[in-house]
């Protein structure tokens, strides 16, 4: 399976948060799973950081890279098609990262593993 984490649900991972459910922690750790992080995803963590937002051991270009590394999590840079999908979705979620997250999951065929409840609203596999 091919797994896109949420931020949340990467920061949550990178945290050992109970807030992450046993199925995605579970599948984030199955070595038959290829698991990525959104290069979106990266610049959201990098956002909230400068705004105070959020609160990171290091900075945030330090933070992502090692901690993706440590877990075993690869990076999706952000594609041309999936820019140009993103027009195309539904405006069922207004939040401009997680609409690119959707993107890449229906362009590179992923799966999404999250607890929003907004994903519910897009053609996309979602694991919680």
């Amino acid at each position: 399976m091919r797994l896109l984490l949420d931020t949340c649900t990467f920061l949550w991972l990178t945290g050992d948060s109970a807030r992450l459910s046993e199925p995605a922690r579970r599948a984030i750790r199955d070595p038959e799973n290829e698991v990525y992080l959104s290069a979106a995803s990266a610049w959201e963590i990098a956002v909230k950081w400068r705004l105070g937002k959020l609160t990171l051991d290091r900075r945030p270009e330090a933070f992502v890279s090692a901690e993706r590394e440590r877990h075993g999590v690869t990076e999706l840079p952000i594609r041309e098609s999936a820019t140009l999908l993103s027009a195309s979705l539904p405006d069922v979620h207004r939040d401009p990262f997680d609409r690119m997250l959707v993107s890449q999951a229906i362009d590179g065929g992923l799966s999404i593993v999250s607890p929003d409840p907004a994903f519910d609203g897009y053609p996309v596999k979602l694991l919680w």
